[in-house]
């Protein structure tokens, strides 16, 4: 049985036992015990509206009801048997993946975590093109192992320096602090192209294996790239032999709103995409996708003893099921629409609020000191953050310099959960304002 731990312990247990670099939000962090649809209530029993949800993975909500009864009947069934064995719940998820999942990409190799997905994509694209170098985007985040740390391109979650020679990163389409004032989205995408090509050129030997990308950089504060962006990228990268990995982990499964995936937003389908996050509503599922004749140039012996596992499967085939009876995708547009709305209503009252921004349920603040200068207002956001948890709001965070308020709930949020949201937020907006 497990030891109980004392209310006032926890957070004293937490500091004396994880590894220090296990940080928390707020200047007292918050110990949830329960949670329910878009609610949560910590240890003392107050109850908040969560809008981060996990970090966009509580896609139908916390302790969804069916999710829960399809993982303790699985869990009695049959709780593991690693990739070895073949399983109907495995099978299942992967069958209703190939039906959502756009143009040929139908062959899934399932992991447990988005950092897994990236290293299973990008040692595919490598095998198959025979080749090891790969361009990244700066803001991008990839995850926490030694390759996706480096992939990942902000400071703050790089721990170690560079050690993979071969990942080349070039400019985030970023359209709030592009080095060109007042440009159109053609002429950005023409100066994001026009360096994407030279850093093909100068910085590898011309023969790249992939470009790897997030639709929308979630970490790096929900930059959403201009219109025409991806269309010429993929076109450029493929001009050269590469393949397209499409990171879908935080805006896939109708998040963006209307398509079950960003980059469909685009017209453009990738070569291998990456999933986890909502793909299980936060049981460790994660998912790289791909063709038929991509999926064979892996020869060598592989397996992941988690991945694929029974519970999780069934957690990851209800989740989705879920998420197409109920129409996520278009409720995400509704509900990211009337978001957005009150967001830029808060805009237009608070000058630090520089920019609203994202697509459906997938929403930031870049907030700043001045709307002129456009300098990052880490301290607004800390402010911020601490003056919605005393509203009972739950937000994120993300930005290179910590800039961002990031806003991502359950795909199944209500329109008077988003009013809710938006009141409390607007309070506490005018308390930091005060």
């Amino acid at each position: 049985m497990t030891e109980a731990i004392g209310v006032g312990e926890l957070r004293e247990a937490q500091m004396d036992l994880l590894f220090p670099c296990v940080a928390t939000y707020y200047q007292e962090p918050l110990e949830l015990a329960q949670g329910s649809g878009c609610r949560v209530r910590d240890v003392e029993g107050r109850e908040y509206l969560d809008l981060f949800a996990g970090i966009l993975t509580t896609s139908v909500g916390h302790c969804h009801p069916e999710v829960v009864a399809a993982v303790q009947a699985q869990a009695q069934k049959l709780g593991h048997t690693s990739t070895l064995y073949v399983t109907e719940p495995q099978v299942a998820v992967a069958r209703r993946l190939s039906r959502i999942a756009p143009g040929e990409l139908r062959r899934t190799m399932f992991t447990n975590s988005g950092t897994e997905a990236v290293e299973t994509a990008v040692m595919l694209a490598c095998m198959h093109t025979g080749r090891s170098e790969v361009i990244a985007l700066r803001h991008a985040y990839a995850g926490r192992s030694m390759l996706a740390t480096n992939i990942t391109a902000h400071a703050p979650w790089r721990p170690l320096p560079s050690s993979y020679a071969g990942v080349k990163h070039v400019m985030a389409p970023y359209p709030y602090r592009a080095p060109i004032e007042a440009a159109s989205d053609e002429e950005l995408v023409d100066f994001y192209l026009r360096d994407l090509e030279e850093v093909i050129e100068t910085t590898t030997d011309g023969k790249p294996a992939a470009f790897i990308a997030e639709t929308i950089l979630g970490v790096g504060g929900c930059i959403v790239p201009p219109v025409g962006y991806f269309q010429r990228a993929v076109e450029l990268i493929r001009s050269y032999g590469a393949l397209f990995i499409c990171d879908e982990v935080q805006a896939g499964f109708g998040r963006t709103g209307t398509r079950w995936f960003g980059i469909e937003h685009w017209d453009v389908t990738p070569d291998i995409m990456v999933m986890a996050k909502g793909i299980a509503n936060g049981w460790p599922v994660a998912a790289t996708i791909t063709t038929d004749e991509i999926a064979a140039s892996w020869r060598a012996k592989t397996i992941s003893t988690f991945g694929g596992n029974p519970v999780c499967m069934a957690a990851a085939g209800t989740t989705l099921e879920i998420l197409e009876r109920e129409r996520a995708p278009d409720n995400a547009a509704a509900r990211g629409a009337q978001l957005r709305t009150g967001l830029e209503h808060l805009q237009r009252h608070h000058a630090w609020i520089g920019e609203v921004r994202g697509m459906g349920l997938m929403m930031g603040l870049e907030l700043v000191q001045d709307r002129e200068s456009k300098r990052p207002s880490p301290a607004k956001t800390v402010a911020l953050l601490q003056a919605a948890k005393a509203e009972g709001l739950l937000l994120g965070a993300g930005g290179l310099h910590g800039q961002v308020i990031r806003i991502g709930p359950s795909l199944l949020v209500t329109e008077a959960e988003i009013d809710e949201g938006l009141e409390r937020l607007a309070r506490a907006c005018d308390a930091v304002a005060s």
